[in-house]
């Protein structure tokens, strides 16, 4: 039989200062793919199944904190104070970790782009008789990494920091992610014994691996790309993050069946959804929480943010969908229309220069340019709903509540305050009235006055 998979637990070391972000955000809850970095460690640490998460936090953000409690409850969060390095940090979340047995994994909150695929070798590396499993990248340009030192048989031997390294270690180009799981009795053993006699004058988490191999225990390198493992530090390092995880994106929809002219122009969120079959025009933007269905059609410069679009619905150009928006199967969205909280029906076509908020439209409804859906007293909401088939002339104002019946028409210009019964005509506009002549005499007027002929 299979040995059975040990516990597993996380530590998320969040505590640094940031400084290079110069920014009153802290550095973690900057986001990568509109999802905090923060949050996208704590998502790899779930899918991990890890049990418990710790998140160290230091008293500079308190912002940091709040955001764990929120999302995971006070008992996820250790506080370091003070700072004293990565080893002091993880000795940090011991108390949080009181009475588990099983694996402890160590990671960051400024690391945005690793998730479990790029972590889970470490605990197979566990699995198959290694005390301690390091995650090791291979530099492009080592020259301020930690170096691993790996002996014959792919055994780590030490990991030695940059300023420590003798010269023959720096020209190792085998690098240390801090990226670290370990048994939790052998991790706190081992970090007890850490010392701060190092140039920085800090308590080294890579200090462990060298305590290990010293005590007799065993310690292997797994290893991911360049890439998964960049660190954020700077607003230059968060767009290159950026950068990363859009081409990534970009390039899996892609293979998926998603078409794209243009792709370097289309931006997605974290948790964006697009089915095969859906094309997307260039300088599309996906906030968090869009799904696209197979078949619809997003047309250039549209915003789509916590709505769905169904198969065969066109979108944009120039539109945009706010949180609550459902498109219907074929259902048209056309330029410079707005919709938030609206269920659009199957055909439904608002083909310009409409805003249509908390309500209903139904199939094969017709919203006529320049309509609004006065949702808003300055207090409350309220919904607006047009019934399948009806006809909302152009410039119409519907004031919320209102319904306008199926098959109804409402005039051109009309404010709309009460309901519309079905298949009746509403219209609210003053008579007009025409003044032969009124214009010229109104130029003969104006020129005389300025003295012209």
């Amino acid at each position: 039989m299979p040995e059975a998979k040990s516990p597993r637990a996380a530590v998320i070391l969040a505590a640094g200062q940031g400084t290079r972000m110069k920014s009153p955000l802290p550095k973690v809850l900057h986001p990568v793919g509109g999802r905090a970095m923060l949050d996208r460690a704590i998502d790899a640490a779930e899918r991990l199944g890890c049990e418990r998460i710790v998140v160290v936090v230091g008293t500079h953000s308190p912002s940091v904190g709040e955001h764990v409690v929120k999302r995971l409850g006070e008992a996820s969060v250790a506080v370091q104070d003070p700072p004293m390095g990565t080893g002091h940090a993880v000795l940090a979340a011991k108390e949080a970790l009181a009475g588990f047995d099983g694996d402890v994994l160590i990671t960051y909150a400024d690391v945005p782009l690793l998730d479990a695929p790029q972590i889970e070798p470490l605990f197979a590396l566990r699995g198959e008789g290694a005390d301690v499993a390091v995650l090791g990248f291979e530099a492009k340009d080592p020259s301020a990494y930690g170096r691993l030192v790996v002996s014959g048989g792919g055994v780590l031997e030490a990991i030695v920091e940059a300023k420590e390294a003798t010269p023959e270690q720096l020209a190792i180009t085998a690098c240390n992610s801090g990226v670290m799981a370990a048994p939790s009795g052998l991790l706190f053993e081992l970090l007890a014994q850490v010392r701060n006699d190092n140039a920085k004058g800090e308590y080294y988490l890579t200090d462990v691996v060298g305590l290990a191999r010293a005590a007799g225990r065993t310690a292997r390198v797994g290893f991911a790309s360049e890439d998964d493992v960049m660190g954020v530090n700077s607003q230059s390092e968060l767009a290159d993050a950026e950068r990363v995880f859009q081409t990534r994106t970009r390039s899996r929809l892609m293979a998926e069946g998603v078409s794209m002219i243009a792709p370097e122009t289309v931006w997605f969120s974290w948790d964006t959804v697009v089915e095969a079959g859906v094309r997307i025009e260039p300088n599309v933007v996906f906030g968090p929480k869009a799904k696209v269905e197979s078949g619809a059609w997003i047309r250039a410069f549209s915003h789509i943010e916590g709505a769905v679009v169904k198969p065969g619905a066109h979108v944009g150009p120039y539109a945009r969908l706010r949180p609550g928006a459902e498109i219907g199967p074929d259902a048209h969205i056309g330029n410079f229309v707005e919709v938030k909280n609206v269920k659009v029906g199957q055909g439904a076509k608002a083909n310009h220069l409409a805003y249509l908020g908390d309500g209903e439209v139904g199939a094969k409804a017709n919203i006529g340019a320049g309509t609004i859906f006065c949702n808003y007293d300055g207090f409350d909401k309220a919904r607006t709903v047009v019934g399948a088939g009806a006809f909302v002339g152009s410039n119409s104002s519907l004031v919320a509540p209102v319904s306008i019946g199926a098959g109804a028409y409402t005039g051109s210009g009309s404010v709309i305050t009460k309901d519309v019964a079905d298949n009746a005509l509403a219209f609210e506009r003053g008579p007009q009235t025409e003044k032969p002549g009124w214009a010229e005499r109104f130029r003969e007027a104006k020129r005389a006055r300025k003295g012209l002929k």
